[in-house]
């Protein structure tokens, strides 16, 4: 039943993220947003923990089996996809001022991660008969996408604007 529930908790802080790093939840300050988002990447590290060792309590085979990709279930790789791309990316963000990455390489590693974990998880969750119904587990899965669908957007959108005013000529 833990582990059920972890799965669950961490379905809804996955849609945290891309909500506090877009500015989509009003009233935090951009300072305040990248550390909430700290803190709720940590949980979500903390949570998929909990969600996995309550599996190994209840079958040590099948998760084996699943974290092996020797699973006969499709809904066990894509856990297994995504619990790797959480965990890459909770050591590069542990990782980013010690081995002093650059922003962009930060950027373009942090968001890949975050796509594989979004496509992992919405896979994992949409074809496993679990915890949730279909209806609320399909909402918040669709609710997830369009959030970081939307942060892409509005980030490519910026990133392009940005280039073209350096590419144009200054008036004096």
């Amino acid at each position: 039943i833990a582990a059920g529930f972890a799965g669950v908790v961490s379905l809804g802080l996955l849609l945290l993220q891309p909500l506090l790093i877009g500015g989509f939840l009003p009233g935090l300050s951009p300072y305040r947003r990248r550390r909430v988002h700290l803190w709720v990447g940590s949980t979500l590290v903390v949570a998929l923990i909990v969600h996995v060792a309550g599996l190994w309590v209840t079958s040590p085979p099948d998760v084996v089996d699943a974290l092996l990709f020797r699973s006969p279930t499709l809904f066990s790789a894509w856990g297994v996809i995504a619990m790797w791309a959480v965990f890459a990316t909770a050591l590069l963000a542990a990782l980013r001022r010690p081995l002093r990455i650059r922003p962009r390489l930060w950027r373009v590693g942090h968001v890949s991660l975050a796509l594989v974990i979004v496509v992992g998880v919405v896979a994992h969750a949409l074809l496993i008969e679990g915890t949730m119904e279909v209806v609320s587990k399909t909402a918040l899965c669709i609710l997830i996408v369009a959030a970081t669908v939307k942060l892409l957007i509005d980030r490519l959108g910026r990133g392009n604007r940005m280039a073209s005013r350096r590419a144009m000529p200054q008036s004096r």
